[in-house]
């Protein structure tokens, strides 16, 4: 049987640890480790590596090893298989976009807690009927925003949310007032210029502005 509790326990143990999760495209490998130094050293230590490049399982199974002081975890898990990957490659955490009665099988035989992704109140309800209390609320400005977790908040209590998507360092504050809201993804400390530069002071910089936001 499914522990429900237990699940929210190891996510919220994730949760807890920073009011930010960058959400993070690695395109070279050689810049996973200095990249991903920067946001854990600067106070986001909590990893979300999407699947969306060829080197992703790769990036995540080293920092996974080289950066101990960082919680690895994987997005952009569609399926089984790619939750199958993403344990073995070391991830502490799964996240995914949506979710479907497939993944929730999978994930129930996993020791690797999974974020599934809702954007509706149906889905929502569908997630605790698999017994799952916590969830990523994507896309997040798309689909209602800030108003729509207020709404969620009142039949849906037992909930509480990782918002991801459109939310920057001006939006994220909204949110994180939210009893229902953990944390906040977003990938705004991660400028495409300054990836291209190697410039990790200024991510560095980028990040600590974002743990600032710590409530």
């Amino acid at each position: 049987m499914f522990d429900t509790a237990r699940h929210a326990q190891l996510v919220d143990a994730v949760f807890a640890r920073a009011p930010v999760v960058p959400v993070i495209t690695i395109d070279r490998l050689e810049d996973a480790l200095p990249m991903c130094r920067a946001l854990a050293d600067n106070g986001l230590p909590v990893l979300e590596v999407t699947l969306r490049t060829p080197c992703a399982l790769e990036a995540i199974a080293l920092l996974a090893r080289e950066l101990p002081q960082a919680c690895v975890g994987a997005g952009t898990v569609l399926n089984e298989a790619d939750l199958r990957n993403v344990e073995a490659a070391g991830a502490q955490f799964a996240i995914s976009p949506g979710v479907t009665d497939a993944l929730y099988a999978a994930a129930k035989a996993c020791p690797m807690p999974l974020i599934p992704g809702v954007a509706t109140v149906g889905e929502v309800m569908r997630g605790l009927e698999h017994g799952w209390q916590r969830f990523k609320f994507f896309p997040a400005e798309a689909s209602g925003g800030v108003a729509a977790l207020k709404g969620f908040a009142g039949p849906l209590p037992m909930a509480r949310f990782c918002p991801t998507g459109g939310i920057d360092l001006t939006k994220a504050p909204a949110y994180l007032a939210l009893p229902n809201v953990a944390c906040v993804g977003g990938s705004w400390m991660l400028p495409n210029d300054a990836i291209k530069a190697g410039d990790w002071a200024r991510i560095g910089q980028l990040a600590r502005e974002a743990a600032a936001l710590a409530r």
